[in-house]
């Protein structure tokens, strides 16, 4: 990951608080040559001490390269968008604002009964603000039964984490209220709410 040191984000809070909040993560690792693979990940633990679990399907090119040991990478993604030069009270150089957390991580398979665990995890986490909410053991058993030899879980632990957050940081207060009012003015609301969390001001 490229990191300028005024992007940077140590905070194991925040670290744990964005993958909690962007959990649809890239899933990385090298077979024959890199693969990736688009899966929520979910994570246990403390900001100080954490791992994450995920499942990929056993039809997916990666599934024959899974094995315990192996290194892959998580890449987490948050808000991102264009800023048109266009916006600066002065000539500057347009850019991308954006946020990204990477975990490189070394994976152990899960057991059957692990995997289902997981899955009940899973969807409760995502199922639970629905209004009318399908848990896993609220699904046919049968229809379970076909599905869970069709995919493998893993635990990830982690070996290395990396964090960035290039929010304009550096910039006067004059240009980011108006690269924050044109990012609302085109709908790019949550970019705009974490440029104006990292300054700590309003507009």
């Amino acid at each position: 990951m490229f990191r300028q040191q005024k992007y940077l984000k140590q905070d194991p809070q925040y670290i744990f608080d964005f993958i909690q909040h962007h959990p649809f993560a890239t899933f990385v690792l090298n077979g024959e040559d890199l693969l990736a693979t688009h899966i929520p990940v979910l994570l246990k633990g403390t900001p100080e001490k954490f791992f994450l679990y995920g499942h990929i399907a056993e039809a997916s090119e990666q599934y024959k390269y899974l094995k315990n040991g192996i290194e892959a990478l998580l890449i987490f993604h948050g808000a991102q968008g264009y800023v048109s030069s266009s916006w600066y009270k002065d000539i500057n150089i347009s850019t991308w604002d954006y946020s990204a957390v990477h975990v490189n991580v070394k994976l152990k398979l899960q057991s059957r009964k692990e995997l289902e665990e997981s899955l009940q995890d899973l969807v409760k986490t995502f199922e639970k603000d629905q209004q009318n909410p399908i848990y896993y053991n609220d699904l046919p058993r049968d229809m379970l039964e076909d599905h869970l030899p069709l995919i493998t879980g893993f635990w990830c632990e982690p070996v290395k984490v990396q964090a960035i957050a290039k929010l304009h940081q550096g910039f006067d207060k004059q240009d980011v209220h108006s690269v924050c009012r044109h990012l609302e003015e085109r709908q790019d609301l949550s970019l705009s709410k974490n440029i104006i969390k990292e300054h700590g001001t309003d507009h």
